[in-house]
């Protein structure tokens, strides 16, 4: 239960901090938000990703895995539509926010990795 909650709170910080640095392109209406799109993206990923990857995965192979950042990027602008506070500009944007969300969301799972170990 604990992880689930501490990840929820790094992508919710992840969100928000994506969201800051593209600016205006993408617009949260505050933190609460933030973690409702977390939340949102984190059900998708589970639910809606797998089958548009399994439909999708003649063009996926065929793009070597290239299309998969569509898919990303199709998943956040569902998530757009669906949140009222949430505003992503256009398809590119969605696009950037994707890579640039996963950028944080690895960069801050990295800080919580260094676990202090007992040397002896």
């Amino acid at each position: 239960m604990n992880t689930l909650i501490i990840k929820l709170i790094v992508n919710t910080l992840s969100v928000f901090i994506a969201a800051w640095i593209l600016g205006d392109s993408v617009a949260l209406s505050g933190f609460g938000t933030a973690i409702l799109v977390a939340l949102v993206l984190a059900v998708f990923n589970v639910t809606l990703k797998p089958i548009l990857v399994f439909f999708t995965l003649p063009a996926t192979l065929v793009t070597f895995g290239l299309f998969l950042f569509v898919i990303n990027a199709l998943i956040i602008m569902a998530a757009d539509a669906l949140i009222s506070g949430f505003y992503v500009a256009n398809f590119w944007w969605a696009l950037l926010f994707s890579l640039v969300l996963s950028v944080v969301n690895a960069m801050l799972f990295s800080l919580g990795d260094g676990r202090r170990r007992e040397r002896g």
